[in-house]
């Protein structure tokens, strides 16, 4: 029963990990919606200058430096999306073999 018991635990594993994965991978398409309406905003509002939010306080800075910021921001966070999507894949593809090995185990009644 050994065997059996790893091949659950692992699929378990497997599983979990893929929720983590996208869950992160939510978040961070929910990131990139939100600085896709920042630029939208900001290419809406007048004049050259905007205020950006650190932490507390709003600082004044130019529009451009914020649309750059932003722009690579989101460069950046298709770059993690797509690694996470691979990931995603490979966990799917051990899933399933882990599926058809915890299958085979509980099928064959052998294990332990």
């Amino acid at each position: 029963m050994s065997e059996l018991e790893d091949a659950l635990n692992e699929l378990q594993l497997h599983n979990q990990q893929l929720q983590t994965v996208m869950m992160q991978k939510q978040s961070l398409m929910i990131q990139d919606k939100e600085m896709e309406k920042a630029l939208e905003e900001i290419e809406k509002s007048g004049g050259e200058e905007i205020f950006k939010s650190i932490g507390p306080i709003l600082v004044k800075t130019s529009k451009e430096a914020i649309k750059k910021d932003l722009e690579e921001g989101r460069e950046e966070t298709e770059l993690k999306v797509k690694a996470l999507e691979k990931q995603e894949i490979r966990i799917k593809q051990k899933i399933k073999s882990m599926q058809e090995r915890f299958q085979s185990l509980t099928q064959g009644g052998s294990g332990g």
